[in-house]
């Protein structure tokens, strides 16, 4: 591998000549080759792992994937199943309207391609969901067409190596960074070239303690050269997340607790919830506004839960409600506690009701 990339520096730019060549090779012989989404050309499983990947770390998507396979082994099984069993596979991975992008992306395909996954560029990028760089993933692993990639790994990988400033969200910055990604693509073997853009950004050039010693540019890398790793790419400007406290009802009868269906879009859209109120509010009128009476009210720990721009913090209370209601509507459930697993939860739901089933 270094035989090779020094055989490029008599070139008067080698970086760019030898930056795609240098990549393949380090990616056939060094990168990630076992992934379960791996060995297929088959455009809705990588699909798929490529909604879950957004985001998301590989070892947390791999048994979310598998499991998700299982029950939806095919795009026509995916479009045909109900949104709630859907997001019941889902719950847990977070970022839910990946979910149900996926889902309303399968039903437009059978609508309007026949149920094929299309294979022009501009056709996958107008499925919900899916944006410039996820098409580009897409279309290169299932159909070999030559796009270039720009996820959060990539944009560091690029940053650093060529010596990028400023914080890749930053429109200038990310307009600079997509102009020198297409000019870096390969001729041929654009599969292993998209695959090493990912496994490099991923298991060498990591945000935090980059294994500089192993990568196959730290020779010409601008970054390594400079000691500029931490710097590079630009941070995200500071900003304090701030924080909403709510209060979540926890209505317990006979074993079962009431939840609310999520509206969608939104937070945990689609996900079956606690009832919530105002932390001040006068939790008995609000369970009485929802048509139970309860007399006991007890304070369960406290829950805090980080989105991307705040932060919640969640009051639980528990009241056995000793009057039940008889009318039934469509965004409300009662499930056992025992059957947590066969429901849509957020996880920081989850992990509250299971507290409350161990006591």
């Amino acid at each position: 591998m270094a035989q090779f990339w020094h055989t490029q520096l008599m070139h008067p730019d080698p970086l760019h000549l030898g930056f795609a060549p240098g990549l393949i090779a380090w990616q056939q012989d060094h990168g990630r080759h076992d992934l379960p989404w791996q060995g297929s050309h088959d455009p809705y499983r990588i699909w798929l792992s490529e909604i879950m990947l957004q985001q998301t770390q590989v070892e947390t998507v791999v048994p979310y994937y598998t499991r998700f396979l299982a029950r939806f082994p095919d795009l026509a099984t995916l479009a045909a199943s109900p949104a709630d069993d859907v997001m019941a596979h889902w719950a847990g991975l977070g970022y839910y309207s990946r979910a149900r992008n996926l889902h309303a992306a399968a039903r437009h395909i059978v609508r309007e391609h026949h149920g094929h996954f299309p294979r022009e560029i501009d056709a996958i990028r107008e499925l919900p969901g899916i944006g410039r760089s996820t098409a580009a993933a897409i279309a290169a692993f299932a159909f070999a067409q030559y796009h270039a990639i720009l996820d959060g790994n990539v944009k560091r990988v690029l940053a650093r190596v060529f010596g990028i400033d400023g914080w890749p969200g930053e429109k200038a910055v990310e307009t600079r960074l997509w102009a020198l990604a297409e000019t870096l693509l390969p001729d041929v073997d654009i599969r292993a070239y998209t695959q090493g853009l990912m496994d490099l950004g991923a298991t060498l050039c990591t945000r935090a303690r980059p294994r500089c010693e192993a990568c196959p540019f730290n020779d010409v890398c601008v970054a390594h050269r400079q000691g500029r790793q931490r710097e590079l790419p630009g941070a995200r400007p500071k900003k304090a997340l701030p924080t909403k406290t709510i209060a979540m009802l926890i209505l317990l009868h006979g074993g079962k607790i009431l939840l609310e269906k999520r509206p969608a879009p939104g937070i945990w859209g689609g996900l079956w919830s606690l009832p919530e109120c105002p932390a001040d509010a006068d939790l008995l009128c609000a369970a009485a506004s929802l048509g139970f009476r309860a007399e006991e009210i007890s304070k369960h720990p406290d829950c805090l839960h980080t989105f991307t721009h705040f932060r919640l913090h969640i009051q639980p209370w528990l009241l056995p409600v000793e009057h039940l209601t008889t009318a039934s509507e469509p965004n409300h459930l009662w499930l056992a506690l025992d059957n947590l697993e066969s429901a849509a939860l957020p996880t920081p739901i989850r992990r509250i009701l299971e507290a409350i089933h161990i006591t």
